[in-house]
């Protein structure tokens, strides 16, 4: 009976170690992954680029009259 103890307590050990050595060379990938992808760069808007637009702040021409209005001495 000991010795199925033993050969059962190794076999799980043997097991949870090569469970986290696969964890540990996915991890290893996935890191190698994320640093070689062109999607890792700064987010536009974070401050860490300047900024190429060259949009004004103010619209340039002033703003056009609504289309619909009431007539002042309209019907209704």
């Amino acid at each position: 009976m000991g010795t199925i103890i033993t050969v059962t307590v190794t076999v799980i050990s043997i097991a949870i170690v090569a469970g986290m050595f696969l964890i540990h060379r996915l991890n290893a990938q996935h890191d190698e992954r994320i640093a070689a992808s062109p999607f890792s760069d700064a987010l536009p808007g974070s401050g860490l680029r300047s900024r190429t637009s060259k949009r004004p702040t103010e619209p340039v021409e002033p703003p056009v009259a609504n289309r619909h209005e009431p007539h002042a001495g309209g019907r209704g």
